[in-house]
């Protein structure tokens, strides 16, 4: 995993870069927040979707809430970019519409519009 660092109205913000999966489990979330903390000097995520499990997305587990929970207690806040249109579950467009109503989680489209929303 790399990081590197975005700043837009004064506000840094952390892009993930990799390969593979990075947050698995509220473990790799909380890893993920305290590198980006260490190495970027911020606790704004940018990731993009494809580096969460899919198992997130399935409201069922439980995973999205305990994630998410988990950044929000540490004080982090995250944008997750990418697209959304083939989930069909009814739960799952509306945890997503109801975080972007929020300040910590955002569902976007792109890399822009996730920075966009963690430098308001």
């Amino acid at each position: 995993m790399n990081l590197s660092k975005i700043e837009n109205k004064d506000t840094l913000c952390a892009l993930v870069n990799c390969e593979n999966t990075v947050i698995t489990d509220t473990q790799s979330a909380l890893d993920l927040v305290m590198s980006a903390n260490y190495d970027i000097g911020t606790k704004n995520i940018v990731i993009s979707k494809q580096l969460i499990t899919e198992d997130f997305f399935v409201l069922s587990t439980g995973l999205a809430g305990e994630i998410l929970q988990k950044f929000v207690n540490y004080g982090g806040r995250i944008a997750i970019y990418g697209d959304y249109s083939h989930y069909t579950s009814k739960p799952l467009k509306d945890f997503i519409y109801e975080s972007n109503n929020g300040k910590d989680v955002f569902f976007v489209s792109s890399l822009e519009e996730a920075v966009e929303k963690l430098t308001k």
